[in-house]
């Protein structure tokens, strides 16, 4: 082989070298460029979906929005926004207050063990009964039963003040009264279901949409201040004259301790 075309063989050699090189080095650019592409992309997309949860957790929830809603008062209340809820004969004198929380245990043993020797009291004219809800129980455990279930016992005394005492006596019954770890009181469905132990609600279409569409959710968060206004702090509590009674844990106990506040 001549000098001349061992000379023109490097050459072409060193031409062709330096093309592949320039193409790799084109492709690495582009490697590099989709890559820093694909990562703008990742970390604005991540961006996005931070924000996006950000706006979400500080939207209202639906009882804050509930909370806004347009006020229906259930039938059978008095006072404002209609949170005085006072059942029994005019001409008895005095009233108890008692205020519960339907999500509460403690409340749930007490009208299983009281409830009925209540409606009894209530139904010879010893005394009044006012009833005050109360939610703190959601706030807990971060559920809407308590919520749920005041707004479905509104839906319940626009029917009648018996339909709502025996509405809130079989929400509090050993069969269908929940743990309170279990949150049934937020289904609408469930809440149906218990109102159909009850003859005055069983098949009732009005209550069942007061009840689906939320009628009284407005009412059960109005409810729910003036419990957290009234400086109670724990259910059930009974007062009369203002005065607290230790909440008794047979009829028979709490008979006595009603006739010394009747006295008294």
């Amino acid at each position: 082989m001549s000098a001349r075309n061992s000379q023109q063989n490097k050459a072409a050699a060193r031409e062709k070298l330096r093309v592949e090189r320039e193409k790799q080095a084109k492709k690495d650019k582009a490697r590099r460029q989709l890559l820093v592409g694909g990562a703008v992309v990742a970390v604005l997309a991540v961006a996005a979906g931070v924000g996006y949860l950000v706006v979400q957790a500080n939207q209202p929830g639906y009882w804050d929005k509930a909370a806004k809603a347009t006020l229906v008062k259930p039938k059978n209340t008095e006072g404002e926004n209609g949170v005085t809820v006072v059942i029994g004969k005019p001409e008895a004198k005095k009233t108890l207050e008692i205020y519960e929380d339907s999500r509460c245990p403690a409340c749930a043993a007490f009208e299983q063990s009281v409830g009925e020797q209540v409606k009894k009291d209530v139904d010879a004219g010893k005394y009044k009964l006012r009833y005050i809800g109360a939610t703190f129980i959601d706030n807990a455990s971060k559920g809407e039963g308590s919520k749920n279930a005041l707004s479905a016992l509104g839906a319940a005394l626009n029917v009648s003040p018996q339909a709502f005492l025996d509405y809130k006596g079989a929400l509090y019954s050993k069969e269908l009264h929940p743990d309170e770890t279990v949150d049934s009181f937020a289904k609408d469905d469930y809440l149906v279901k218990v109102a159909d132990t009850v003859p005055a609600l069983k098949g009732n279409a009005e209550f069942k949409k007061a009840v689906e569409d939320g009628t009284y959710d407005r009412w059960a968060m109005e409810m729910s201040k003036s419990f957290n206004d009234s400086g109670v702090t724990g259910t059930p509590t009974l007062k009369m004259d203002g005065k607290k009674i230790e909440t008794p844990a047979t009829p028979e106990a709490f008979t006595a301790a009603i006739d010394k506040a009747l006295a008294g």
